[in-house]
Order: C-alpha cells, then sequence, then structure tokens
C-alpha cells in the first residue's frame, strides 16, 4: 500500500476542489497554504468561474480550473493535467463524480450531514466541536499535512486596495464596517435592528453590501435616530451617530474593496456571510450575528490563537432554531425571533468593548 504521508514528495502535481461560496472558499485557505507549503506541490484548484479570482489572486495556488454550470465544460482539461492527488473539500455528488472520472487518489472531509440533520429536525445534537477548517485538515491528514494554525487568507490585488483618506474623507479616527447582506434573508440582521444599534454608538460606521443590498442600505440609513441637542446643566454630551457619520456604500465596491475597508476598519459587525470570513482572514474584531444558523455547525470566525476578538450575538433557547443549515427567503415561522429576539443593548456593548482592540 502506497503511503503518502513518507512519500509527499513524488506528489508532485495536486487538485483541490471547492466549488462555492465565497465564505466557503476562503474557509479552505489554510489547507492550501498549507498544502503548498508543506509538500512544495504544483497545486491546482477547481472552482465556479463566479469565485475563480479569490483563488487566483492566492499565491499558494498555481493554477485555477473553472466552469459556469457543469464540470463537464472542464473535464477534458483535468484528466491532461494527470494528477497524483485529489482533495476533495466539496463532497458533494459533483465532486464526487469528478473524483471518480479522474481516477485518481483522493481524499475528503468529515461533512456531517447526518448529524446536521439531526440538529435541524429534531434539535439533537451530535457535532463535535470542531471547527470546518479543522474538519478540512482531515482531507489531507494521511499526506502528513499538518495546521500551522496562521489563520484564513484573503488577498487583495493592489487595483482594488481602496484609500480611505480619499474615498471617505470624513472618516478621521477608525470606523465600524458593518456587513448589512447575507446570501439568505433568515441570516440577515433586520434592517430596524441595524439603525438601532449604529444609532447607539459612538464611531463612525461604514455599510458593505452588494447591489443586492443597495435598498436595505437606504433603509437602514433613513432610520438612524439623528443625535439629540445636549440638555442645559449637562456637562456629558449624549452621543449618538448621526446620517452624517454612516457612510452607504452598498452596491458601490467589489469583493475586494470591501475586503479592503473591512482590513483598515477597527470593528466588523456582520451577519453570518463570506465577509465575516474575510474579516477573520484579517483577524479583526468581530460581532457576528446568528439567525437561523447555528455556530455549531463549525463556521464560526475562525482565529485561532485570537478568539477573543470574537463575540457570537445569538437568541438561545429557541426551540425552532436552526431551521436550517442554510437558511430560507422568509422565517418558517413567520415570527423570525432568531433576529427580532437579539438583545442590541449587548451588541452595542461589546462594540464599544472590541472597538480597535
Amino acid at each position: 500500500m502506497f503511503n503518502f504521508a513518507r512519500n509527499i514528495r513524488f506528489l508532485k502535481k495536486i487538485l483541490l476542489i471547492r466549488f462555492s461560496s465565497i465564505g466557503d472558499i476562503v474557509l479552505t485557505t489554510p489547507v492550501v497554504r498549507a498544502l503548498k507549503q508543506q509538500s512544495a506541490c504544483e497545486l491546482h484548484i477547481l472552482t465556479k468561474k463566479q469565485y475563480a479570482f479569490i483563488y487566483q489572486n492566492n499565491p499558494n495556488v498555481d493554477k485555477v480550473h473553472f466552469f459556469e454550470k457543469e464540470t463537464s465544460e472542464i473535464i477534458d482539461s483535468l484528466k491532461k493535467e494527470n494528477f497524483d492527488f485529489v482533495v476533495d473539500l466539496q463532497k458533494n455528488l459533483r465532486s464526487i463524480k469528478v473524483r471518480r472520472i479522474l481516477g485518481k487518489p483522493s481524499a475528503s472531509f468529515p461533512k456531517l450531514n447526518k448529524e446536521k440533520w439531526l440538529l435541524v429536525n429534531f434539535n439533537i445534537n451530535h457535532l463535535p466541536e470542531i471547527h470546518i477548517v479543522d474538519r478540512y485538515f482531515e482531507a489531507v491528514k494521511e499526506l502528513g499535512v499538518k495546521n500551522d494554525w496562521l489563520g484564513l487568507d484573503y488577498f487583495i490585488p493592489e487595483k482594488d486596495e481602496v484609500e480611505l483618506k480619499k474615498f471617505l474623507p470624513g472618516i478621521q479616527s477608525g470606523f465600524v464596517a458593518f456587513v448589512t447582506g447575507g446570501r439568505h434573508n433568515t441570516k440577515i440582521f433586520p434592517p430596524e435592528k441595524m439603525s438601532s444599534v449604529i444609532s447607539k454608538l459612538e464611531f463612525p460606521v461604514v455599510l458593505l453590501g452588494g447591489k443586492e443590498d443597495v435598498e436595505r442600505g437606504e433603509e437602514v440609513l433613513e432610520n438612524i435616530t439623528p443625535p439629540q441637542p445636549t440638555p442645559k446643566g449637562r456637562e456629558e454630551e449624549l452621543k449618538s451617530t448621526s446620517k452624517a457619520e454612516v457612510y452607504n456604500l452598498c452596491g458601490k465596491l467589489n469583493l475586494n474593496q470591501s475586503a479592503s475597508l473591512i482590513r483598515q476598519s477597527n470593528l466588523v459587525i456582520t451577519n453570518d456571510t463570506g465577509l465575516m470570513h474575510i474579516a477573520a482572514a484579517f483577524n479583526k474584531p468581530i460581532i457576528s450575528i446568528w439567525g437561523n444558523t447555528v455556530p455549531q455547525f463549525g463556521m464560526y470566525p475562525y482565529l485561532p490563537g485570537s478568539e477573543e476578538l470574537s463575540f457570537i450575538s445569538e437568541v438561545n433557547n429557541l426551540k425552532c432554531r436552526p431551521c436550517s443549515k442554510l437558511g430560507y427567503s422568509k422565517c418558517p415561522k413567520r415570527h423570525f425571533n432568531c433576529m427580532m429576539l437579539q438583545d442590541e443593548s449587548v451588541i452595542v456593548e461589546q462594540a464599544k468593548l472590541l472597538f480597535g482592540k
């Protein structure tokens, strides 16, 4: 039997598979880095076209293969590469089919679909207390590749770096990056609650999101409580964030530009979404707000050695939570208590503690 751990030097070309999405791809970067640096292999990636740029910007990746709709678009090209080993960090029917067609030695990770199903459908938690990054490393364990504990990576091309003084000249002493969007509505902090939190903060705030979040950003801005006048006879001013101190950049930046602002921020408040993991890649203080999903799925901010920078805001002891391992367009119970019952005062308190930490 071929012992990969003792013969990793013979693995000259390795294919790593991860199709989507932004956050999941960022979560593979510790394995990408460890594979490249510990094996000195030629490392190839297979992903979807819309996410290829994330891997293409990564200096640990030698070549990116991508497809638009079906993996059959790229199979012939992959066969010609004659890989020595395939690391499957997607582990679905399509990735398994690719592995079978290529016919090369391969490995994957424990996806724990059964355990997730039990938690979602019966509120029975048999999930191990282990982050998905550490589960990803199970796929390269037999290669002798180990976690270097250096966290996540995200690389921004020079052309997408945002010069803060030119882009947001009104910000002089740090700011909060507030991520407004998410892939599913049941994972998004409601706009009125965002507004309420921001109204109680003492720092400038930059709203981040895609084109689909433009209206949400405008709604947040519209509902922010303006500053109140200082009552006579009081020495201490009542501090509140005015609309002039909140910048709605939803839909105005690409992903790399948003990442650049996150890297320059003092604190990131975010839904469970891709920018949360990008914030973790820059080791930023993070307040993550959780709705229908739960951190027990293993997708919380990955900050090895800096766990104190992360605060998870969630509504515990809801029988209906988690209602899905992904999310829905609207709450199946119609009350949306997993978000509507979020304690805004706790979020504000943690923001003041973590800002610039």
